[in-house]
């Protein structure tokens, strides 16, 4: 435990957020399974792809909101994630401007607007590849113990 608590206290802020996404990464089977893609990861910043399939269009044969919602939810928790804190949301909202047909490949762009004590604020713009803006989600997140990267 010491070698690697030396080791994350030696890490530049990439270098940590990088790492706490690779660990985060390996265990989120959810967001794998959905095919979803990590394009970026920063100090409270994460860019997350997704494609829509035809398994995921509801009985109007567009994206039903709730995988807009997880590819948005998913980047929110690597960003807030990105310190080598065990992170959670405690309260999310989503509001969905335009359908999206089958096919779509989208990005969810999270950003934090505020970090304080155990408690953040995150921003998620989810867009299409082309720069329309599908979608709009606010995070709240909170701390919980434990670390990504071994130590406490």
């Amino acid at each position: 435990m010491c070698s690697q608590r030396v080791a994350s206290a030696a890490m530049s802020p990439q270098q940590l957020a990088e790492a706490s996404a690779a660990a985060m990464w390996n265990d989120d089977s959810a967001s794998q399974r959905l095919g979803m893609a990590l394009e970026r990861i920063a100090p409270g910043e994460a860019v997350l792809s997704m494609t829509i399939t035809d398994k995921m269009t509801n009985g109007h044969g567009m994206c039903h909101g709730g995988y807009m919602f997880l590819l948005a939810d998913s980047a929110f928790a690597f960003a807030c994630n990105s310190y080598n804190q065990r992170v959670v949301a405690q309260h999310c909202a989503i509001s969905f401007l335009t359908p999206v047909a089958c096919g779509t490949r989208l990005l969810a762009h999270a950003r934090e607007i505020s970090r304080r004590g155990r408690s953040g604020i995150y921003d998620v713009q989810v867009r299409t590849e082309t720069g329309d803006v599908i979608a709009e989600f606010r995070g709240h997140s909170r701390v919980i113990p434990g670390t990504h990267l071994g130590e406490e």
